[in-house]
């Protein structure tokens, strides 16, 4: 059944996005302690992220098996671009232009606001499904957020905060946009924007005065950069296309609080109040959306595309002889006209309107 993935498993995968973007911050911390700027810090990241999953893209093609996952097509090409330009340029340089000039306690209750504008522009832009439920668990797993981030001062609103407000909004957009090209193959998908980012914050942070660290460092930050960033999105990629990116978003808002629990587990750092209250709202609003229950009758419209699938209730379709063997697979395929009714996110193929 198609659902079972969607309903079963994209949650989990949404969680390991997080929980590995997560681990990256307080290894971040460390790798800031040895000289690292944090745009400099940055684009290794990305560019760790980018060249892992080139040379893990090679190791799956050298498999020589049955291709899995549709490939990048030149009409994804503007998308893409667009998500290169709001995510791993727009939103990190005004990320940088804000920490300059606002406390860190105000930007990290500012960050949090990427997750509210990837669900503000998924509900109205996309009009993505949501109900009392989903908007409760959100609303939950945000408030855990913000309490983690609260360190008793206000986020004043200078040039510095609306600068990071508005790279939390370059990221929503980011998050939005790279649901529309979730049918593609992830891995294809995170390793451009972490090549095209990581030479883009690289290449500013050396323009600026930074000057690269010594070789072990650079190793170090590209592996964290590989799984935290590269891993992460890769991941992220997969659960925008079972889940769409409100749902998405939600999970991974969860990534401070994995974060906080590693910085505890490996740095020592004290367990807080305001880790306690984070884990009780968030494991309140993950469990509001785990219990989900979205079902109606609902039609699918004719529709012709390529996507990693099995053949299931959403693809009856017969194999031309070029076509590839065995399954999960990807082909270009059609789907006939269909109303039926089943538990179901908007996932590929299920975002209609409600």
């Amino acid at each position: 059944m198609a659902a079972m993935p969607a309903l079963r498993l994209a949650p989990a995968i949404a969680l390991a996005s997080a929980a590995l973007f997560g681990a990256s911050t307080p290894l971040a911390k460390l790798l800031l302690g040895e000289g690292l700027g944090p745009l400099l810090l940055a684009g290794l990241f990305y560019l760790g992220s980018g060249f892992g999953l080139a040379a893990l893209s090679l190791v799956q093609r050298a498999g020589r098996g049955p291709r899995r996952e549709a490939p990048l097509r030149r009409a994804d090409l503007p998308w893409l671009a667009l998500v290169v330009l709001f995510g791993g340029v727009i939103g990190p340089v005004l990320l940088m232009i804000g920490l300059a000039t606002t406390p860190g306690s105000a930007a990290s209750l500012l960050l949090n606001l990427e997750a509210l504008a990837t669900m503000a522009i998924a509900w109205i832009a996309f009009r993505e499904s949501v109900d009392r439920r989903l908007l409760l668990g959100a609303g939950a797993i945000l408030a855990g957020a913000v309490a983690l981030s609260w360190q008793g001062e206000a986020a004043a609103i200078g040039l510095g905060a609306v600068a990071i407000l508005g790279a939390c909004l370059a990221w929503g957009i980011d998050n939005n946009l790279t649901r529309k090209l979730s049918a593609a193959d992830p891995i294809q998908i995170a390793m451009v924007k972490g090549l095209v980012a990581g030479a883009v914050n690289t290449g500013l942070a050396l323009a600026y005065g930074d000057a690269l660290p010594a070789p072990g460092v650079i190793a170090a930050a590209g592996a964290v950069g590989f799984l935290g960033y590269g891993v992460s999105l890769a991941l992220f990629v997969v659960g925008l296309r079972h889940l769409g990116a409100a749902r998405t978003g939600a999970y991974f808002s969860t990534a401070p609080f994995i974060g906080a629990v590693i910085a505890v587990a490996v740095l020592g750092e004290a367990v807080t109040a305001p880790l306690v209250i984070a884990a009780i709202l968030m494991a309140a609003g993950v469990y509001l959306h785990l219990t989900e229950a979205h079902e109606h009758e609902h039609r699918h419209d004719e529709l012709e595309h390529e996507h990693r699938h099995r053949h299931d209730e959403h693809h009856r379709h017969a194999h031309g002889p070029g076509d590839p063997p065995g399954e999960p697979h990807s082909h270009r395929h059609r789907h006939a006209a269909l109303v039926h009714k089943h538990p179901h996110f908007p996932d590929l193929h299920h975002r209609h309107v409600h």
